[in-house]
């Protein structure tokens, strides 16, 4: 990148690795340079928490925020209807009304750690696209703005051909969804001004399309950036872990968990994921992670420490490190481990230790559990757990049973008063 940027949003973009591509690098800088610019990202409420892969989006909103722009958050009420195609195999399974509301409410949380939602000239906003989809004319949609998109050039973005090119079905439902997004954008800088779509890499043709349509029916200069795809240096796509999705929400994955997630950094990607996912100052992180060998831990904490401090809470983050330090230091049981609570009636015939083992996340089925035993790769209270028919009763659980997951992942079983 030879480009330098004069606005704070822009360096601070290039300088943490944030940047991928945009629009009009130097047509974006001076208006950002001019005065507050409103921006935003889309959000489809598929479920109730976004997990760690749509972190570094958060981030870029609340960088955004701390240099004085304003940071929109536009949940996809009325576009989770349709279901976005980009890059997947099938078709998105279609959800209710009242699963879409409860899925933005879990959400709203989410953005709340991040985000200041005042009336302060830079206040984030958070919108709903059904506030404009839910209400259109099919008939006028088509004429008014359907006219503008070539079906050709739909064709030739990435996303769909990648599809059309394995020969997977894709419906035209699906295929509707780049015009609605590129929709928002037009209604997102008729009604609030909004001059700059963000977003995944993936999401480039989406940004091009609203942009070309606004400038088409508004005849409105707006800009897209994106972020790089994200994954982790060994190849896997980043908000995913052994156990499954890294939620944000802590009532669906424990701060604990949490903060254990990015302990478990691998060694390359710590400085990079110091950069885009705590405000440490660059200098910092780039000598954060340039430490070797068992320095590279002390790195690691502070990463865990950081990103659980923004989402979490500071109280959160101090409890899940002394957990950490209490359950791998001192061998301890540790206040704030993952728990499995059973009922004397579900022990009355014993429970497998197979099943257990599963129900405290530590594998995902009961054959990889079997696996993870006869590899040597399970504990029970600090002891090697060889039996893979061991069944646990009251008396076992007269005092709660620490399980473990090779060196890093731990959980607690314990009986009900």
């Amino acid at each position: 990148m030879t480009y330098h940027p004069k606005s704070d949003f822009m360096a601070t973009m290039i300088s943490r690795g944030f940047l991928a591509d945009c629009t009009d690098y130097q047509g974006l800088d001076e208006a950002l340079s001019k005065g507050v610019v409103p921006a935003y990202i889309g959000f489809d409420a598929t479920a109730k928490s976004l997990h760690v892969g749509s972190l570094i989006q958060i981030m870029m909103l609340r960088w955004l925020q701390k240099t004085g722009h304003q940071p929109i958050t536009l949940m996809g009420g009325g576009t989770t209807k349709v279901g976005d195609p980009s890059f997947r195999a099938d078709e998105r399974p279609l959800l209710s009304p009242a699963d879409i509301d409860a899925n933005i409410a879990g959400i709203r949380q989410v953005f709340a750690a991040y985000l200041d939602y005042s009336d302060a000239p830079n206040g984030a906003l958070m919108l709903n696209n059904a506030e404009w989809l839910d209400g259109l004319n099919y008939l006028d949609f088509l004429r008014d703005i359907g006219r503008h998109f070539s079906i050709n050039r739909m064709l030739s973005f990435e996303s769909v051909k990648s599809r059309l090119d394995r020969e997977q079905s894709l419906s035209f439902l699906e295929f509707n969804y780049m015009i609605l997004q590129a929709y928002d954008f037009l209604e997102l800088n008729r009604r609030y001004g909004c001059l700059l779509q963000m977003g995944g890499s993936d999401q480039w043709g989406n940004i091009v399309n609203g942009i070309d349509l606004t400038r088409r029916v508004l005849d409105h200069e707006i800009y897209g950036l994106t972020t790089p795809l994200l994954t982790t240096s060994d190849g896997k796509k980043m908000g995913k872990s052994a156990s499954g999705a890294v939620w944000l929400n802590a009532d669906m994955l424990s701060p604990y968990e949490f903060w254990q997630f990015w302990r478990n950094t691998t060694d390359a990607d710590t400085g990079r994921f110091l950069k885009l996912y705590t405000e440490l100052p660059v200098d910092e992180c780039d000598r954060l992670g340039a430490l070797a060998g068992s320095d590279v831990n002390a790195a690691k904490i502070i990463l865990a420490n950081e990103v659980t401090r923004l989402c979490h809470g500071a109280a959160a983050a101090e409890t899940a490190e002394a957990t950490a330090r209490e359950v791998f230091e001192r061998g301890g049981v540790g206040d704030d481990l993952p728990t499995v609570t059973l009922s004397r009636a579900e022990v009355a015939s014993g429970v497998s230790i197979v099943q257990l083992i599963v129900r405290a996340g530590l594998a995902a089925s009961g054959k990889e559990a079997k696996r993870l035993i006869a590899d040597n790769g399970a504990r029970i209270d600090d002891a090697p757990l060889t039996d893979a028919g061991l069944m646990i009763d009251a008396a076992a659980l007269a005092s709660p049973i620490k399980l473990s997951a090779g060196k890093k992942r731990h959980a607690l079983v314990q009986l009900a008063d």
